[in-house]
């Protein structure tokens, strides 16, 4: 198959991995309602470009964090690399780094923080949940730190897991060849614990995250590192208003791809709430069903000041490793420089709400 947009490398990766693995990466929460509305929210965008502007040259650099980035499109944190790549979230990486891209490392990555680190040097973020084990937060906060990692990454909206029916299904458990490396073997236990008709994700939640998280409790991690904290999963303006009083140094915008709360807000449509109430205090980054450069361009001029993509760099990883991640952050770029030019607007500065119709 020539590989021509973002889905062909999803096609290629449902023909290489185990279907189980491809429905935990597929799988949305409940009746994938909000799964569904993400995807929908980019088709009613419609943009309104303008003409007789200079666009000989498109300049898609954006700086995040002190960090100059080739493209504000990046890859989100997703679990357990080497379930589609022998060489799992290092050859991620390696894919990341040629294209200048962000890459928000997940906590339960495959490959140890200091290899995924030696793998890059464009900017990395460390994704964290929050753990009864404060010491082990407190911990790897600290290896990121010592690893050359930019930022935390605290995941807000995963109290408890999302009731994913696919892995209900088939009993998903992570085989156990593969880990989650950075944290100790006995914490990660019950994600390797196969049941007929259960999640062996969701009991490893149900046993590791703690539900009692607060506003109050960021102070706590903010005295452990200092890196900054970022907080993903915000769909409101009241939380985001919460995260900047709170100290947060970014926001994401998610609905963790459709996989908590079903019925949940599709994150574009949350995303304006959201940019009003930041008011510029902070970086806003968006991520939700992101598929290709036009996508970027509308989340961009709703506010976005970054998009991160999830599911399409574990397809792009397991079609091709790390060239397959960098072919597929490529593209995207390219998609979105193309985008830019036919719509008017040659630098991410031009890029604003004016673009969209209904918005402007």
């Amino acid at each position: 198959m020539t590989v021509i947009r973002t889905d062909d490398y999803g096609r290629v990766a449902r023909e290489r991995l185990p279907a189980d693995v491809w429905d935990f990466i597929e799988g949305g929460s409940g009746d994938e309602l909000t799964l569904a509305a993400n995807a929908a929210a980019f088709r009613r965008a419609r943009l309104r470009p303008r003409v007789m502007v200079d666009v000989s040259t498109v300049d898609t650099t954006r700086t995040l964090l002190g960090s100059r980035l080739a493209t504000p499109i990046g890859i989100a944190p997703t679990a357990y690399h080497q379930l589609v790549h022998p060489d799992g979230e290092v050859a991620t990486a390696a894919g990341a780094d040629r294209a200048g891209a962000l890459f928000v490392v997940a906590m339960f990555a495959s490959r140890t923080l200091k290899d995924i680190a030696a793998a890059s040097a464009a900017p990395l973020w460390l994704q964290l949940y929050w753990l009864r084990r404060r010491d082990a937060i407190a911990d790897l906060a600290e290896r990121a730190a010592d690893a050359g990692f930019a930022a935390l990454v605290l995941t807000a909206d995963a109290p408890r897991l999302g009731r994913r029916l696919r892995d209900v299904r088939n009993g998903f458990a992570v085989d156990g060849r593969v880990r989650a490396v950075n944290l100790d073997a006995a914490l990660m236990a019950a994600s390797h614990d196969r049941r007929a008709g259960a999640s062996a994700l969701a009991a490893h939640a149900a046993q590791t995250f703690d539900p009692s998280l607060t506003w109050a409790d960021l102070a706590w991690l903010r005295e452990r590192s200092a890196l900054p904290v970022l907080i993903k999963g915000i769909l409101t303006g009241e939380d985001a208003a919460a995260a900047v009083a709170h100290g947060a140094a970014g926001i994401i915008v998610s609905n963790h791809g459709g996989r908590q709360l079903d019925g949940a807000i599709a994150a574009l449509d949350a995303l304006p709430e959201v940019v009003d109430a930041v008011a510029g205090a902070c970086p806003v980054l968006f991520d939700g069903a992101v598929r290709g450069g036009r996508d970027a361009l509308v989340a961009l001029a709703l506010g976005a000041d970054a998009v991160l993509v999830g599911r399409p760099p574990l397809w792009a990883l397991a079609a091709g490793g790390a060239d397959g991640v960098a072919d597929l952050l490529t593209g995207l770029t390219d998609e979105l420089a193309h985008d830019m030019a036919l719509a008017g607007r040659p630098t991410l500065a031009d890029v604003d709400r004016r673009l969209i119709w209904g918005h402007s």
